[in-house]
């Protein structure tokens, strides 16, 4: 599994340390059901941010084995997570949930972090994101 949301640009915490990311009751439901779907039910959920620009910051999940060295570990609900350091620092405080819609159905990332809906930035000449 992985994926990719977009959200907004973030304000980055300045330190990891007490670093939380929270599951919802429903993504908790929804990754073990995955987890047993694919017969991998010791991996964890990486969850990382990956590029940015004008439509913000992109969120993944994807199952992995193991940790990597310098990764942030979080269990909760025997489910184990893994953060790299620098998607960590955009993580801090988010929440992961899972929505069961038709339409707009899949995992969510709620992060409080965020700070505008564009990553362009005042000086890029981007007009009606700011």
């Amino acid at each position: 599994m992985s994926t990719m949301m977009s959200d907004s640009v973030v304000e980055t915490p300045t330190t990891t340390e007490g670093f939380m990311l929270t599951l919802s009751d429903m993504a908790v439901v929804k990754i073990q059901a995955i987890l047993q779907e694919r017969n991998v039910p010791d991996y964890g959920l990486r969850v990382f941010v990956a590029g940015g620009g004008c439509s913000g910051i992109q969120y993944g999940l994807a199952l992995e084995s193991q940790a990597q060295d310098r990764d942030t570990v979080i269990e909760s609900s025997g489910l184990k997570l893994y953060v790299d350091p620098a998607s960590a620092e955009y993580l801090h405080g988010a929440v992961i949930d899972y929505v069961d819609h038709p339409t707009s159905g899949g995992f969510r990332i709620e992060n409080p972090n965020v700070a505008t809906a564009c990553g362009c930035g005042p000086q890029s000449g981007c007009d009606g994101c700011h």
